[in-house]
């Protein structure tokens, strides 16, 4: 599958919901200082396409299922890229966070269209749980690289590291040019979309889609609250740099990465499913819980590492479970739907988990983060009827 070209183009085209975000957090000091913004609103920059992503997502799924998610792609990496770049003549905070906000819909198409369109490509549950976890490891890929890119263009300007989102025009070209529509879906009308729209809602009434998309919101509400705090932590305990800590969540995202790519496939056809993803949530609780008490380096990397890899089998999994819940033709809508409750999670992590911080220590929101994972690998092992 790595020689497939239409794989590597989405994977590519998908690893830029990632990039949102990353270009904006290592640069953002910079725009405080330049544009004269008041630090307590300057964090929304950082974190508004979180909400509008997870908004958007589901209903460009359900144009992506109806008008083609190939259309969909292009015009979302083409608007992408246009928010993007106009970000960096912004001359103020509001207008700003206007490009932020409409970024986080580009965002939410590409997401969307693009793990649709891997999903009808390969029709085998096996190929598709394959791809799936190919897009898990690509996204943690992701994460480590484009904010060491925004960085080192960052050091020529902020404006500079802006420049990145111009990568989506040049995707957008490649999609259309590399990428099969897959004939299922397309031109078809208003009315064939509001009766989908029905069969849709019927989908995400059922119980194990419900409970699905919960458990996605838990695990990048988890995740997110490991990136954020565990460099304050460490910073508290050791006074690590910001090398160290990026070091340290890099190990931690080429965890997730491996399991992901080689290891949840052959963990699933073995164990199922549902266990594997259980124990993923078990084993990410279990690494939460231990950092508050440990203080050597050589003890917090291979907690990270293991955190990295709970995690790892979880995400692939439960979209894999996702798209076997769903009828031919629907798992882009679907699917856009598990996306937006990801990062509706993501979106949330910091809200949530900032209260815990305020009210107590660093340490009560790791436990805390400890519950939540313990009560989303639980909340899979209930058994519910559909």
């Amino acid at each position: 599958m790595w020689r497939d070209r239409e794989l590597l183009v989405l994977l590519a085209a998908g690893s830029l919901t990632v990039m949102t975000g990353a270009v904006v957090a290592p640069v953002l000091p910079e725009i405080i200082q330049d544009l004269n913004l008041d630090r307590s609103l300057a964090g929304n920059l950082v974190s508004m396409h979180y909400l509008t992503l997870a908004l958007s997502s589901p209903v460009l799924g359900i144009l992506a299922d109806r008008l083609g998610g190939k259309r969909v792609l292009v015009a979302s990496l083409v608007f992408y890229a246009l928010f993007g770049l106009a970000g960096a003549a912004m001359p103020s905070f509001w207008p700003l966070l206007l490009t932020r906000a409409a970024i986080g819909v580009a965002s939410g198409g590409i997401a969307a269209a693009s793990l649709g369109l891997l999903v009808q490509l390969y029709s085998s549950q096996e190929a598709r749980s394959q791809a799936i976890a190919y897009v898990a490891s690509a996204l943690t890929l992701a994460n480590i690289l484009y904010p060491v890119l925004a960085g080192a263009l960052g050091s020529i300007s902020w404006q500079a590291a802006f420049g990145l989102y111009g990568l989506g025009l040049p995707l957008a070209a490649t999609v259309a040019l590399q990428v099969r529509q897959p004939t299922r879906g397309d031109g078809q009308g208003m009315a064939a979309m509001t009766g989908d729209g029905a069969k849709l809602s019927q989908v995400l009434r059922n119980p194990n889609v419900l409970r699905l998309l919960l458990t996605l919101t838990l695990s990048s509400a988890t995740v997110y609250a490991v990136v954020i705090y565990l460099p304050i932590y460490l910073k508290e305990l050791m006074n690590a740099s910001t090398a160290l800590n990026g070091g340290i969540l890099t190990v931690q995202a080429l965890g997730s990465a491996v399991t992901s790519a080689f290891g949840a496939r052959w963990l699933a056809k073995r164990f199922g499913l549902t266990l594997v993803t259980a124990a993923g949530f078990g084993v990410m609780a279990l690494m939460v819980m231990t950092l508050p008490n440990l203080s050597h380096l050589s003890s917090i990397v291979p907690v990270a590492i293991l955190f990295g890899m709970g995690f790892g089998a979880v995400t692939p999994s439960l979209y894999t479970n996702l798209a076997n819940f769903t009828p031919e033709g629907m798992q882009g809508s679907v699917l856009a739907a598990g996306t937006g409750a990801g990062f509706l999670g993501q979106f949330l992590s910091p809200i949530l988990f900032g209260l815990i911080l305020a009210q107590g220590s660093i340490a009560g929101v790791f436990y805390t983060a400890t519950s939540v994972a313990l009560a989303a690998g639980l909340l899979l092992l209930v058994p519910i009827r559909a």
